[in-house]
């Protein structure tokens, strides 16, 4: 499978397994092939460097140093895993070709296509099991910890090992934990299974801005298996963080793209307008509209070109007016946008922008959000120019001020279009 599905820089599916996994009864790493259920997942945190030493083990054939805990050992974890149950398991250190072993070469190559599809195991993974304190490691979190770069839940990797029901390891049943800093644990497990749940593309980008990760281009690798559906960029070391997220942009799932196009409120800084760079992703701050969780449309891209497209609700000139000042507080700004109809006759409505970004008072044209061809959810509109070749320029965006506002757009019965982003 792994030599056809590596096509032009881009994984041609998700559906990829590792390439090895832990045998436990055997206690050895074995082809993936070799098993015969799914490997149960295990999840940690690395501990800072002057914690951990690389341990050279039998268990993989001794081809590549694993960098481990000082004060744990894979024969504790392995035992720990039969206990809950576990025949397979996949553990990085031990699974994942590390740095500085004896096949570097091998490393770089198997990296491209076996980074990008971690996920796969905690996805179809039988049991996720999860270690707050490192690995191996009892569990003993303070408030402190959870503030630490360290912190499993402040690491970039760890984003896409969410599952809603992961076994806590280390766990001592001496409860040695708090219960303030139990309930601290339960609540962030809560909020990242709220974000997993969705997976909407904005908030799983913010959710990253608050991660860290050894090299800044793991943050947009981390993102990539839960924003794409079909292909999934491979992972080249090489290339900067920003041009990682252009190329991640480019291979998205189309109902994601449209997230940021109308959820995002700032005209991209990158190649295109229509969508934020990653510099803006990571250091935008301001964001306050309450949207739903429905899907706004698709941003698709146009066959054989490298131009976009969506298929929505059009207003070609309309005057927007009360928006030109940057929010000052959480609360919302009030203005209002007048268009003529079909008939030549003019019509206004109340309108609200939940962010900083100011609109000028002027002209412009409007894009607004189609789901399924439905006028029930026409909420949220782009701001923006159709320029002189027909392509339309992003500036802002803006949602209708209510119900009554919304139900009055119904009324109008817009038709849909496809309009050519920029």
């Amino acid at each position: 499978m792994r030599q056809n599905v590596l096509i032009h820089d881009r994984i041609t599916r998700q559906d990829v397994p590792p390439r090895r996994v832990w045998d436990l009864y055997a206690n050895r790493v074995v082809p993936y092939w070799v098993a015969d259920t799914y490997p149960w997942g295990i999840s940690h945190a690395w501990v800072d460097e002057k914690d951990r030493v690389d341990v050279m083990t039998p268990i993989n054939g001794y081809e590549w140093p694993m960098p481990m805990p000082k004060d744990t050992s894979l024969d504790l974890i392995r035992i720990e895993m039969l206990n809950h149950g576990a025949e397979y398991a996949w553990l990085d250190v031990l699974c994942l070709r590390q740095e500085g072993g004896k096949n570097e070469h091998l490393r770089l190559e198997e990296w491209m296509i076996d980074v990008p599809t971690i996920r796969w195991v905690y996805h179809q993974a039988n049991n996720v099991v999860c270690y707050f304190n490192g690995l191996g490691q009892p569990l003993h979190l303070t408030p402190h910890d959870f503030e630490s770069d360290r912190c499993w839940f402040r690491r970039a990797w760890t984003l896409q090992e969410v599952t809603d029901d992961a076994i806590i390891g280390g766990e001592t049943r001496d409860d040695i934990m708090e219960k303030e800093v139990r309930k601290m644990l339960d609540e962030k497990l809560a909020q990242l299974w709220e974000i997993r749940k969705w997976d909407l593309a904005l908030e799983l980008a913010l959710e990253m801005q608050n991660r860290v990760s050894t090299k800044s281009l793991d943050k947009v690798a981390g993102l990539a298996y839960l924003l794409c559906l079909q292909s999934i960029p491979m992972y080249d070391e090489k290339r900067s963080d920003m041009d990682a997220w252009e190329v991640l942009m480019d291979t998205m799932f189309s109902g994601s793209r449209a997230q940021l196009f109308f959820y995002f409120p700032e005209p991209g800084k990158g190649n295109k307008y229509w969508r934020p760079s990653w510099q803006q992703v990571m250091t935008f701050k301001h964001f306050f509209v309450s949207y739903s969780h429905s899907w706004p449309g698709y941003v698709k891209q146009i066959k054989d070109t490298d131009t976009d497209s969506y298929k929505g609700y059009c207003v070609y000139s309309a005057d927007v007016q009360g928006l030109a000042e940057g929010l000052k507080e959480e609360m919302p700004r009030q203005g209002e946008m007048v268009f003529m109809d079909t008939a030549g006759s003019p019509h206004t409505f109340k309108i609200l922008a939940d962010h900083v970004y100011p609109i000028p008072d002027g002209s412009y044209a409007l894009i607004g959000f189609s789901n399924q061809n439905s006028m029930l959810n026409l909420n949220l509109w782009v701001v923006g120019q159709l320029r002189e070749d027909g392509k339309f320029e992003k500036l802002s965006i803006f949602r209708s001020a209510d119900d009554e506002e919304r139900e009055k757009l119904q009324n109008l019965r817009l038709k849909t279009v496809k309009i050519v982003l920029c």
